[in-house]
């Protein structure tokens, strides 16, 4: 009886493993997140090699959290937040689930009137959610050599573009960078390979929950 007994736990182990490793190859399957990065010179990395860029470097950042993106870096540098939504349709190819926006820097730059910025970033989130690509927006900050009232007009885009559209938002894609000449190159604009460092450093919690929430979706 005692025998008959092991043996009984015996199968139940065996059964249970079975079970476990049936599981294994599923789990591991999952595919990956297919994200885009639509942005200008600062997602591009410009004057850095491909592997110093900010799409490759987050790639990095999440592979070694775990998370496996298939990504796609659309990045074209001088672009505006019109340029973007210009280039949109074949920028963000079908079958793409998120997309993270870091647009606008070359409109504070330029001083493009904030209204025409608001349209062309409210175009893009209006289009992704319509085609039901997730987006989280990357804010930007206008420098103060256009006055307060500018800066004000242009600073308040994304908070109210982030709220309007449930989208969430990382306020200021150059925090910790910014004006920190050790970190960006000779023109005071682009950062450095460990400036983009800084920024996916700073940035990765907010891209980690935005992708969960994807996956949490799938499931």
């Amino acid at each position: 009886m005692r025998m008959f007994a092991h043996m009984l736990v015996l199968g139940m182990v065996l059964t249970m493993a079975g079970a476990a490793l049936a599981q294994a190859p599923a789990l591991r399957a999952t595919k990956p997140i297919k994200l885009v990065v639509l942005g200008d010179s600062l997602s591009a990395g410009l004057g850095l090699p491909a592997s110093s860029a900010f799409p490759e470097r987050l790639q990095k950042a999440l592979e070694i959290k775990g998370i496996e993106v298939d990504m796609i870096s659309a990045g074209v540098s001088g672009d505006t937040s019109s340029g973007g939504r210009d280039r949109l349709d074949w920028s963000v190819p079908e079958g793409t689930e998120a997309v993270i926006v870091e647009l606008g820097a070359n409109d504070a730059l330029r001083g493009i009137d904030p209204n025409v910025t608001r349209a062309a970033l409210t175009d893009i989130l209006t289009r992704l959610k319509a085609r039901k690509i997730a987006v989280m927006l990357c804010g930007m900050v206008a420098p103060p050599n256009y006055g307060s009232d500018y800066s004000a007009r242009f600073n308040a885009i994304y908070p109210d573009l982030a709220k309007s559209f449930g989208a969430p938002l990382y306020p200021f894609f150059l925090e910790g960078v910014a004006a920190d000449a050790r970190l960006n190159q000779a023109d005071g604009l682009h950062p450095t390979a460990e400036g983009v460092d800084v920024i996916v450093k700073n940035i990765l919690p907010t891209v980690e929950a935005f992708l969960g929430a994807i996956s949490g979706q799938r499931s």
